[in-house]
């Protein structure tokens, strides 16, 4: 507002550029030259009557170009230990170890960024942008930078060229901020406490009860953790005059695996569908054609949220049994009763959690065999009974409640604009009550992780 509309994108890139510098002054070189690279990208793509053959090699480069830094900064030191176990096994001798590689924070985010604006522009959804302004704002924009929503060029552009910064998205996008805000460090924080003190524990010292406490509460938590984080950066864009996408809508209140990744990271799971599944045939090559895609979309899905085997692993998990629902066992389950199609969806969604929570295979293989009863102690250092304290147990409750549309339609029925001014009151004192107190943790706390961050 102060600088007036020629001068909001030159005040958000350098708010943007600042912002990640905080964090990470010695890898902002990385997003600067992120930016530069596909402007210049995007402009050899955008040429009148450019050859096919030659466009191909643009983008071929311009890929190449982003995902190069993404392999090195993200899977370089996992790649160096399996070749160097493999070359161990085979009694060849050891691979040099290298120096643990950094992971500057959100590349795996503005680097999709970046390769959906180049294959837009490839594919002729949109011109090129017309400065390195335009798309430093793009691939920039903080509100989303570090952890998401995932937005695509397309989204956004005709907001980065004119945008009206309005009361009501002020009012709404601050709306959005506080209860994204709440989400996240009055419900993932608290019950994230109850998870890592649990799910890092040995085995050993587990009950199957215990363990089931642990893996549903780190199951609130991650959504509560990132949806939160969703929350956040779409207020943030909404009072900056951006419309972000939606990235979850009520995904445990899913019945299956596949409706579930309609509503989970739906930006991620869209992008990976629209940027690989499609390409690779999607469902129009055969049914075993689809099947083979669908394993490699999820495979690399896994391996994207991090370079481990625990998360090949899970990405495979939930490739298989989206695999498995196109098969005459998801026919079964479509004539299921509701509560068991759900109570299916949750099981094997919990159950997949463990592998992407525990780092090592054999750690969480003993973890999912407790919950399994097969293992686990006669005697435990802890009962269960002192994790339930009543902080606990309120969040636990509130995020059962909130995981479905529930709160959602009650709020809308009670505090929305038909409600008179009763109701209205209502919802600002209940605003300002989460606030409050999400700020009252944020000061006397130190426990505030973000798990998408490491992503």
């Amino acid at each position: 507002t102060l600088v007036g509309p020629r001068l909001r994108n030159l005040l958000l890139l350098t708010a943007s550029l600042f912002f990640y510098s905080w964090g990470e002054l010695a890898y902002a070189w990385i997003l600067a030259l992120s930016i530069c690279g596909n402007y210049l990208f995007g402009r050899l793509l955008d040429q009148d009557a450019l050859p096919a053959r030659r466009r191909r090699f643009y983008v071929a480069g311009g890929l190449a170009f982003n995902l190069l830094p993404l392999v090195y900064f993200k899977y370089l030191n996992f790649l160096e230990a399996n070749l160097g176990g493999l070359l161990g096994w085979l009694g060849m001798g050891t691979w040099p170890a290298l120096e643990p590689v950094h992971l500057p924070i959100g590349i795996s985010f503005f680097t999709f960024q970046a390769i959906s604006y180049l294959v837009d522009v490839y594919r002729g959804a949109c011109r090129a942008a017309s400065s390195p302004l335009k798309l430093g704002v793009y691939i920039s924009m903080f509100p989303q930078l570090i952890a998401g929503p995932i937005v695509r060029y397309t989204q956004v552009v005709k907001d980065l060229g004119e945008r009206r910064l309005k009361l009501d998205n002020w009012a709404g996008g601050s709306r959005r901020f506080i209860l994204g805000l709440a989400k996240k460090v009055l419900i993932a924080n608290t019950l994230g406490q109850v998870a890592d003190q649990i799910m890092d524990l040995p085995a050993g010292e587990l009950s199957w009860a215990t363990a089931w406490l642990g893996i549903i509460c780190y199951a609130l938590q991650i959504f509560y953790d990132f949806s939160g984080y969703s929350d956040m950066a779409i207020g943030l864009g909404r009072i900056l005059g951006f419309k972000f996408p939606e990235n979850f809508i009520y995904p445990y209140y899913s019945q299956s695996v596949r409706e579930f990744w309609r509503r989970w990271h739906i930006t991620l799971s869209t992008w990976f569908r629209d940027y690989l599944y499609f390409p690779l045939g999607g469902n129009r090559a055969g049914r075993l054609k689809t099947y083979r895609n669908l394993i490699v979309v999820f495979v690399l899905c896994g391996i994207w949220h991090g370079a481990s085997w625990n998360f090949l692993i899970w990405g495979l998990y939930h490739g298989l049994f989206l695999v498995l629902e196109r098969t005459p066992w998801g026919g079964l389950l479509a004539r299921a009763p509701r509560p068991l199609r759900h109570a299916y969806l949750l099981l094997v969604v919990t159950v997949g959690w463990v592998f992407f929570r525990i780092e090592e295979l054999p750690a969480a293989l003993d973890y999912l065999g407790v919950m399994l009863g097969l293992g686990g102690a006669a005697t435990l250092a802890q009962p269960l009974a002192w994790y339930l304290n009543p902080q606990m147990a309120l969040a636990g409750l509130i995020g059962l409640l909130g995981a479905t549309p529930l709160a959602a339609n009650l709020a809308r029925r009670w505090a929305g604009p038909e409600a008179g001014w009763l109701g209205q009151t209502s919802a600002l004192g209940y605003l300002a009550l989460a606030l409050l107190f999400s700020v009252i943790y944020v000061a006397g706390s130190t426990y505030n992780p973000f798990i998408y961050f490491r992503f």
